[in-house]
């Protein structure tokens, strides 16, 4: 049996087609493949008046042909037909929803997984989601850090008050309560997103970055971690890298302290128009390629 690699990795979903999900799972699970990563956006106005944040024009990289099922829902399926890979998502936006039926989702699909799920979040960037769900934009940070406490109260099991600026009630149960503490994985480039990581999170996700961008935010996320006393705490990277190909390019991430390199393998045999089976051979093709003889070093 082959070593497991220092080095993980992990499929992103985003953009295929939800009938494509648990197939995909399937082989990425018998292929040594890590993590599977589910996005999340919850409608696609026809008129978006927010401008998006991660490209130079402003202008999102989907069109409103693009699938968003619900996150929760396509790990649930997916973990019902797999065994030992895991699911992230990245990123879910946090406060467009409430602590209790966030917590619930997630416990429930962490019991049924056994354990194979973390939540991946962000504060989220379209102002028109928010007007929809009749949340505020303008405070979704602060909610979102007191959601984090929230949450992990009510994932401890037993009764448990909580009593904040947003969230205030009295000893209640959730139930049930997952065996393990779920790892919560931040998203987002503001300075008070990598503060938060620094202060609150088990790891950070990027966007798509070079490998010098990706150095200079893990050594901003390393100050905040020592900034509050969890320098040496274990830290999950999961990034997506623009310059970073083959072992010698992923060993590069590895050296900067990415753990998760997060890419869509078939993109590299294929293109962006694989069918399913071009996909399950791109997985598959990877392993071979890259993941094998990285296990094997």
């Amino acid at each position: 049996m082959n070593a497991e690699p220092a080095l993980k990795f992990a499929a992103s979903l985003a953009y295929v087609d939800p009938t494509e999900f648990c197939e995909i799972a399937r082989c990425a699970d018998e292929n040594q493949w890590d993590t599977l990563v589910v996005s999340d956006h919850l409608v696609y106005p026809e008129k978006v008046d927010t401008p998006y944040p991660y490209t130079p024009d402003g202008e999102m990289r989907w069109d409103s042909q693009a699938p968003w099922p619900d996150p929760w829902v396509a790990i649930s399926a997916m973990a019902a037909v797999t065994e030992r890979i895991r699911f992230l998502t990245g990123v879910y936006v946090l406060p467009l929803r409430d602590p209790f039926s966030v917590a619930k989702a997630v416990a429930t699909a962490a019991v049924m997984s056994h354990d194979r799920v973390s939540l991946g979040f962000g504060v989220g960037w379209m102002r028109d989601e928010f007007l929809l769900t009749q949340k505020r934009f303008e405070d979704r940070g602060k909610r979102t850090d007191e959601m984090i406490e929230v949450m992990r109260a009510l994932w401890k099991g037993g009764m448990v008050e909580f009593h904040g600026d947003h969230y205030d009630f009295e000893r209640l149960q959730m139930t049930p309560a997952p065996r393990r503490a779920i790892p919560l994985i931040g998203g987002g480039l503001s300075r008070p997103a990598l503060r938060r990581v620094g202060r609150l999170l088990d790891g950070w996700i990027s966007d798509l970055h070079t490998i010098d961008q990706l150095k200079k935010i893990i050594s901003e996320i390393r100050g905040f971690r020592r900034e509050f006393g969890r320098g040496d705490e274990p830290l999950q990277i999961t990034g997506a890298c623009s310059d970073a190909f083959g072992i010698d390019g992923y060993r590069r991430l590895e050296e900067i302290g990415v753990t998760h390199v997060l890419t869509m393998p078939w993109m590299f045999y294929s293109g962006a128009k694989a069918t399913l089976a071009e996909k399950l051979d791109g997985l598959k093709r990877f392993t071979a390629d890259v993941i094998e003889p990285m296990s094997n070093r």
